[in-house]
């Protein structure tokens, strides 16, 4: 980038060179050729104050030959920056406003900026804008890629251990046919169900959620219950009066309490008694097991924490994606009979999402 602005600088004879990138009303330096004080990397101003807020706006390059004979005396970015001619040009990235491409000088031209020069301008700005558009990929292809090969290290580390577990007793049922080893089967294969579903979930990562509609609490948590406490006849499910409805997408409300109620029944046992209760700002799932201890109640959202040799570590970050994804936050805390209390907050409830 610097060579394109020195580049730029020395073909039309002006002393500043400068990349600007805008998010709502700031602009700030990106890259930047010249000695001006206000027009160096990091340097930042509102965007009202400065020069690129008619590049945005207007279809076609800006050129400023002589601020002053030009009306720009009595504007605020005249005063701020002191440029006495000046041209730039917008930069798109994936069709949206990235910011600006521009040269300037504090003395006026005597002749305006030519065809050729201000061919120039738009070229390396389109230029420009193809190498973010091209960073902004590779980037994406890189999470892609990370993300990837955990998926495959996911795989064959936690399946292997199911698969193996469900081949064993698969070996012993034919010898014997003891019920117990079908049984133990079955566990195995639901296992491999519950990895697969996280690892299909996590690979869908980033997409938004669906339409939010009404959902009641109670009937969502009552559903997820019974789909994950299905051998767990002494766990209890307690749901208070009046949770009401949240503003949600169902389907992954839905995922977030299985996940909530999983990890409750994997750490809590097959006694575990869970409450859904509402809040303040939110509502609550919590639980009597045996609590998730303070040092670690930031790392359980992490990707991969898990303190079960049977878990995946994926439960609780899922939890967390869902949730931030709804535009709620979420966290940990002791419940009331020692166990682990999740809270969400910044819900909207009712019936008008």
């Amino acid at each position: 980038m610097r060579r394109l602005l020195d580049l730029g600088c020395d073909l039309l004879d002006v002393p500043y060179g400068f990349l600007t990138e805008i998010d709502g009303d700031t602009q700030t330096i990106v890259a930047a050729r010249g000695d001006h004080s206000l027009l160096q990397p990091g340097a930042s101003c509102p965007l009202s104050e400065a020069y690129c807020r008619k590049t945005i706006t207007r279809p076609e390059l800006v050129t400023v030959q002589n601020a002053t004979a030009e009306g720009w005396s009595d504007d605020v970015a005249y005063e701020r920056f002191g440029l006495g001619c000046y041209v730039g040009a917008e930069i798109t990235v994936e069709d949206d406003t990235y910011g600006t491409f521009c040269f300037a000088g504090p003395d006026s031209r005597t002749e305006p900026f030519s065809e050729t020069e201000r061919t120039f301008v738009e070229l390396m700005a389109r230029w420009t804008s193809y190498e973010l558009e091209q960073q902004r990929a590779t980037e994406r292809l890189q999470r892609q890629n990370e993300r990837l090969e955990e998926f495959a290290s996911m795989v064959s580390h936690d399946l292997r251990s199911p698969l193996n577990v469900a081949r064993g007793f698969l070996d012993l049922a034919r010898d014997d046919g003891d019920p117990e080893q079908f049984d133990r089967i079955e566990h195995a294969h639901e296992r491999i169900e519950r990895i697969v579903s996280d690892v299909l979930y996590l690979a869908r990562e980033g997409e938004e959620i669906g339409s939010t509609e009404p959902v009641d609490l109670a009937d969502a948590a009552r559903t997820s219950w019974d789909v994950v406490a299905t051998e767990s006849l002494d766990a209890t499910l307690t749901v208070e009066s009046g949770v009401g409805s949240v503003c949600g997408d169902p389907d992954r409300l839905y995922q977030l309490l299985e996940n909530l109620f999983r990890n409750a029944l994997e750490h809590g046992g097959n006694a575990v008694a869970v409450r859904v209760e509402s809040t303040a700002d939110g509502f609550a799932v919590e639980d009597d097991g045996p609590g998730i201890p303070a040092d670690e109640r930031d790392a359980v959202f992490e990707r991969g924490f898990t303190t079960n040799e049977e878990g995946t570590g994926f439960g609780l970050y899922i939890v967390r994606n869902i949730a931030e994804a709804h535009g709620w936050t979420v966290s940990v805390t002791d419940g009331a009979d020692g166990g682990a209390r999740f809270e969400f907050a910044g819900v909207e409830r009712g019936t008008d999402c």
